[in-house]
């Protein structure tokens, strides 16, 4: 994987992890650490988001099977 990959994927785990908070406990994470809609947390919505656009592209991606033989 390349690096950016990884970091959207990454990035995305931890969107997902969030909403999961949100979702199970009514608790949001994000707001909880840097402020409800403050400036930091819209950054961070937004970069999360944006890795969220950028993962769709892993669906359409030619993947290398491998067959031992």
């Amino acid at each position: 994987m390349k690096t950016l990959d990884i970091i959207a994927l990454l990035l995305v785990i931890i969107g997902s992890v969030n909403w999961g908070l949100i979702g199970f406990f009514n608790f949001d994470l994000v707001a909880a650490l840097f402020g409800t809609m403050s400036s930091v947390s819209r950054v961070i919505y937004a970069i999360v988001g944006i890795a969220g656009l950028y993962a769709i592209s892993f669906l359409g991606r030619d993947r290398e099977v491998r067959v031992e033989k």
